[in-house]
């Protein structure tokens, strides 16, 4: 049994489960200055308009991975079937990536390596549930762990609409910023016991068939002093083509623990 996949594959994965698009047009006008006279239920409630509506997505997405000061970039096709299935492959097959409501699997053909699994090691890595729906929502610009003004509040910081927990979980801390606009702008989450933190920007926005969708998503992933940083830069969207999703693992391969 191998242990440490490639990096950047493994990287992207981890961070879409425990970290594209969204946005209708909006009904707000703005002069890029949040409004501090907003209630907190009409900032949500704008704000989750902004989901999208569409059946599938194909992109092209440039992923830049850095660690110990050291950055490579790949080029992947990304496919998405809404509510059903998360699809990428790099150049040549060379690597290959499905992650549905029930299952998370990947291989590389330049190792030989692959993995098949659940959801049930991220959880148990951050303490709480990972689903299908939360790497969706992180990929659409939506909250992860739902966000309603009764269990939150609201407050203004750096021109933004920052909401919290009305009580933080015992498990980690977790913070909203929501821009002028309504679109996320921030998703984070803190566990000081652990010295872990998870900073998810999203940096640009495009528009595509009139709705508006992350182009550049920022993820800042702290350890005690070691930092992981990886990009994606979304390209080339369309939208409710027909796609296929073949992932079919090759013969022979070792299978990667994650440990």
């Amino acid at each position: 049994m191998k242990k440490t996949p490639n990096k950047i594959i493994t990287g992207f994965l981890l961070v879409l489960l425990i970290t594209c698009f969204g946005c209708k047009t909006k009904h707000v006008v703005t002069d890029g200055n949040v409004n501090p006279d907003l209630s907190e239920k009409y900032v949500i409630k704008e704000h989750l308009k902004t989901a999208p509506s569409f059946k599938t997505l194909q992109a092209k997405v440039r992923i830049s991975y850095t660690e110990d000061n050291s950055t490579q970039s790949h080029t992947v096709t990304f496919r998405m079937l809404k509510d059903g299935i998360i699809w990428l492959t790099a150049p040549l097959n060379i690597v290959r990536a499905k992650i549905t409501p029930e299952s998370v699997g990947f291989y590389n053909k330049l190792d030989n390596t692959y993995f098949e699994g659940d959801f049930s090691y991220i959880s148990d890595m951050l303490g709480t549930d990972v689903n299908f729906e939360k790497v969706q929502n992180l990929l659409l610009g939506q909250p992860l762990f739902g966000l309603d003004n009764e269990t939150h509040k609201m407050s203004i910081h750096n021109n933004n609409y920052m909401f919290q927990p009305n009580e933080q979980s015992s498990l980690f801390e977790l913070f909203y910023l929501i821009n002028a606009t309504l679109n996320m702008e921030s998703q984070q989450l803190a566990q000081a016991s652990t010295q872990r933190f998870l900073q998810i920007d999203y940096l640009e926005y495009q528009t595509i068939e009139k709705q508006t969708f992350p182009k550049n998503i920022k993820v800042i992933s702290l350890e005690g002093d070691q930092e992981t940083i990886i990009e994606l830069d979304f390209k080339s969207v369309s939208l409710n083509q027909d796609l296929r999703y073949p992932f079919k693992i090759p013969k022979g391969y070792d299978e990667i623990t994650l440990d």
